[in-house]
């Protein structure tokens, strides 16, 4: 699609008559509306109007680029105004605009539009381009400096080749709706950087998805990383990495002085508290386990919230009763009722769509979210459970992944279609039928014969499973394994069972607990920094945080890492004997409270396996020579 298409004669005003911000706005959605663009005026002005207020969408130069995303468009299109004499517009260069691009989307954009959009923005970057928008006479000089400068079959921008003698920097470049100055800052870093001679690959995420992602080579061998975003941008992949995070239009205003930026390192070097969430794909030099591992937890990190918050509720729920929620019962309470259906009858509905949602989602984008989610909620409905879930993610993520690959040869005209029409049908479609002939029985079953065994356990069985548990939760503190217990339990919670949640977190609180203990009372066994840090694992401890013991078991894993399972799986044991429940799979000492079974038990398996972790390592560990 040319950008002709969207900009029209009728969507053309040579002559602005508005003085102000305001006036200009409404006379540009006056244009649109006479042009049949809109159906609904006032809520397209607003949604103009909160992107204004986000940041100004004046960015210098002479040139005021508004735009919004919503469904109030009937049809995609630009709007042009010029004003001769120039409008104050709260530009970013602080002179008044003179070119004037207002930019109407559907909420339904598809690919093919939202590429018009951006390539309108790189022209614009042009100064030659602007100074022939400003001399020209007629609307139709206007269409024609336009279709003069739209390569509309530019090919894909390919990944920027690198050279060993040029510095080499990384950039991301984001804006709330994604269409005009994603795509302006990074033109305007990659012309300033041409200029100065130093190579750099920019990743756009627009409104038609992360383009030019960089990989993990790219990152790594990038002395910095620009980040020019006004929205959320995955970020923990940056972790070590000098990083520069500034709003959008200081890549358009200021390419030269980030690049400088960058080159001389002048920025923090970025921590990630989470490495695994929001990671991009890393396209080389990665296991098939790793990879899959990382999807799942992208699926797990955006279902916790709902299994916890709703967890919490539930729980809740049961201090006015364990039947307080049925109005059938005598200790009927109308709270109660409310906790367990905002809790259970909506959070946890949601759980296993969402976990199947976003690992389609981190597999193959945003077009294979919906198959993904429509898939997770035949798991849920079907009984197929959170294991059918993650099996309905994975189907709808790599199914898009073949119809991306499938449906690369259609004819350009039919580009515009995938997205919006293509992908969602087949996509949805497909991941439905299989769902429905090929996995969900026999999920169901396996879910259902899973969760008969566990509650039918005897006391022996369910003990050794606790023990397994345990050993799994102080094993890596946090890493894969520790993660594939946490997840056996958080999806047994979907399918009412609330014994291994329990044996589960208690194991977890377990190493930081004893390592807390044993720098308490072992102090010859630890020098001074380590029996300071000791202390704020009694925090750590009893808040869940098992990562607090990291620290100690990588300075010291052949005594440390056997010690804290041994406690850890003494706890996750009891925990199973003592025949204790948990629906709130986080929280620590603080949910004990709303444990079935009694929380004295609870608080004391915790206590014994974290003593017998801190008695092993004051045998085991060798004895420091603490320095005044």
């Amino acid at each position: 699609m040319r950008i002709t298409e969207l900009l029209t004669k009728d969507t053309i005003n040579l002559s602005l008559n508005s003085s102000n911000k305001l006036d200009t706005v409404e006379e540009l959605v006056s244009v649109l509306e006479k042009a049949g663009k809109l159906s609904d005026r006032a809520e397209f002005k607003q949604q103009i109007l909160n992107r204004e207020e986000q940041s100004t969408t004046g960015i210098g130069d002479g040139i005021a680029i508004p735009h919004a995303k919503t469904k109030a468009v009937k049809q995609p299109a630009i709007a042009f105004g010029r004003s001769v004499s120039g409008i104050e517009y709260e530009s970013l260069d602080g002179q008044p605009s003179h070119l004037f691009f207002m930019i109407a989307a559907p909420e339904g954009a598809n690919d093919t539009h939202l590429q018009a959009l951006a390539r309108l923005s790189t022209i614009l970057m042009r100064e030659e381009v602007r100074k022939q928008l400003l001399e020209a006479k007629t609307g139709d000089d206007i269409l024609s400096i336009i279709n003069h400068y739209d390569e509309s079959d530019k090919e894909e921008e390919k990944p920027t080749a690198t050279h060993d003698d040029k510095p080499f920097v990384v950039a991301v470049t984001a804006c709330p709706t994604g269409i005009a100055h994603t795509y302006m800052s990074a033109d305007s870093l990659k012309s300033k950087a041409e200029e100065m001679g130093v190579d750099i690959k920019v990743e756009t995420n627009g409104s038609g998805g992360a383009k030019n992602v960089l990989t993990a080579e790219d990152i790594d061998k990038a002395v910095a990383v620009i980040v020019a975003a006004d929205t959320n941008v995955a970020m923990s992949r940056f972790s070590g990495k000098h990083v520069i995070e500034v709003p959008v239009a200081e890549g358009i205003r200021k390419p030269k002085e980030l690049i400088d930026r960058a080159l001389k390192q002048e920025a923090a070097i970025y921590k990630s508290n989470d490495s695994s969430a929001d990671d991009q794909e890393e396209q080389k030099g990665k296991s098939i386990g790793a990879t899959i591992y990382k999807h799942l937890m992208s699926g797990v990190s955006n279902m916790l919230p709902f299994v916890i918050g709703g967890g919490i509720l539930i729980a809740l729920g049961f201090l006015f009763g364990v039947n307080a929620h049925d109005p059938n019962d005598p200790s009927y309470s109308v709270i109660a009722e409310a906790l367990n259906t905002i809790g259970g009858g909506n959070a946890f509905a949601l759980m296993i769509p969402v976990l199947a949602g976003f690992i389609a989602m981190s597999i193959a984008d945003r077009p294979g979210f919906a198959p993904g989610m429509v898939g997770g909620l035949m798991a849920a409905s079907s009984g197929a459970g959170f294991l059918g879930g993650i099996v309905a993610g994975f189907l709808g993520g790599y199914l898009v992944v073949g119809l991306k690959k499938a449906l690369s040869g259609l004819p350009s005209s039919l580009e515009g279609i995938k997205t919006i029409l293509l992908y969602p049908l087949l996509g949805i479609a497909i991941t439905g039928f299989l769902m429905f002939f090929v996995v969900n029985k026999p999920f169901s079953m396996l879910n259902t014969a899973i969760s008969d065994w566990l509650t039918g356990l005897g006391t022996g069985n369910a003990v050794f499973l606790g023990i397994v548990l345990g050993l799994m939760m102080a094993f890596d503190m946090g890493g894969p394994v520790n993660k594939a217990a946490y997840l056996f339990g958080t999806g047994l919670i979907a399918s009412g069972v609330y014994e291994p949640m329990a044996a589960i977190m208690a194991a977890g609180m377990v190493p930081p607990l004893a390592i807390a203990i044993a720098t308490t009372v072992f102090r010859n066994k630890f020098n001074q920094q380590e029996r300071e840090a000791g202390k704020v694992n009694y925090i750590m401890g009893l808040s869940f945080i098992t990562e607090g013991a990291i620290p100690f078991a990588a300075a010291d894993p052949l005594r440390v890492i056997p010690s804290l399972m041994v406690g850890s799986a003494v706890t996750g044991g009891l925990s199973m004997m003592f025949n204790i429940g948990l629906q709130a799979p986080h929280g620590g000492i603080f949910v004990f409270p709303l444990v079935e079974g009694g929380w004295l038990l609870y608080l004391l398996a915790v206590v014994i396996g974290s003593i017998v972790s801190a008695v092993l390592l004051g045998l085991l560990k060798k004895r420091v020579d603490n320095q005044a």
